[in-house]
């Protein structure tokens, strides 16, 4: 079955002055779509098989690319607006035709050379289009088990809950407030560790590393800051947390797993209510 907005592996089974017909099975005749003379790669023949990506051309006609463009169905991405239309916003996503962001699939309104992040949905009448409405396209079922490493696009950001994250740009992830220790920017791919799998699926998320591996970065960024403010903090585990997270951009338990570790290697020293370089 040929499936819009995806990538699919076809075998060529007929040519034509067009270009090349692909199918499924050598035998399917009825279910078959051309992949034009342009995008035909050097030495394709008649048996071959080659992935191609699934979309309708300017006169709704299905037809087959070899370009990968920036999103397909499952996924979202970060897409620059190239035009504005009385029907709606078209996007860049690597193919020769734009993809129309309809009005009624805007949270805000689309603005020529501006990036928004999008999913990929099919509508009424059969074409694949782009929606800001994106948490119902990601998926609760990750391959992801607790401490892996991996990436992710930031769609959103509420006081209530946290920074919403897709990871692999396709599945469910939430950094929580208590987890949040800078600024993030809508469409900003960031690294990211799976600190919890929920009961339903959809992960938790933190930048941060595990335990020994952050305390190595979290001790150097002390040293940093150290040398920016002329060799002394004021801050010793009786400051107030949220002035190390400010501060510092980390937890207060992070501040002092740092520090003893500093304090172990001779780096540092207790002074007037603060830390103090020895270098």
């Amino acid at each position: 079955m040929l499936e819009l907005g995806k990538i699919q592996n076809l075998i060529v089974i007929q040519e034509s002055d067009f270009g090349l017909y692909l199918a499924e099975d050598q035998d399917e005749l009825q279910d078959k779509v051309l992949l034009p003379n342009a995008e035909i790669p050097d030495n394709l023949k008649l048996g071959d098989r080659i992935d191609v990506f699934l979309y309708k051309d300017t006169q709704d006609r299905i037809v087959a690319t070899c370009k990968e463009p920036l999103l397909k169905l499952g996924e979202i991405s970060c897409l620059e607006v190239a035009d504005v239309t009385n029907i709606g916003a078209f996007l860049k996503w690597g193919l020769i035709k734009d993809l129309l962001l309809p009005f009624k699939e805007q949270l805000v309104k689309a603005e020529v050379g501006k990036s928004y992040v999008v999913g990929l949905y099919i509508d009424k009448t059969d074409r694949l289009c782009a929606t800001m409405k994106v948490y119902n396209l990601l998926s609760s079922e990750s391959p992801y088990t607790i401490n892996k490493m991996t990436r992710g696009l930031v769609y959103r950001q509420t006081p209530e809950h946290g920074v919403f994250v897709a990871v692999d740009g396709k599945y469910h992830g939430l950094i929580i407030n208590k987890e949040i220790y800078k600024e993030y920017n809508l469409g900003e791919w960031i690294d990211v560790r799976i600190k919890n799998v929920r009961s339903d699926g959809k992960l938790e998320l933190t930048e941060r590393k595990q335990v020994n591996s952050q305390m190595e970065i979290d001790a150097n960024q002390i040293m940093v800051i150290l040398k920016k403010e002329n060799g002394f903090l004021p801050l010793n585990d009786k400051s107030n947390p949220n002035i190390i997270k400010e501060k510092l951009q980390m937890s207060k338990a992070s501040f002092k797993r740092a520090v003893g570790r500093l304090l172990k290697e001779g780096a540092i020293e207790f002074d007037n209510n603060g830390i103090k370089s020895r270098f």
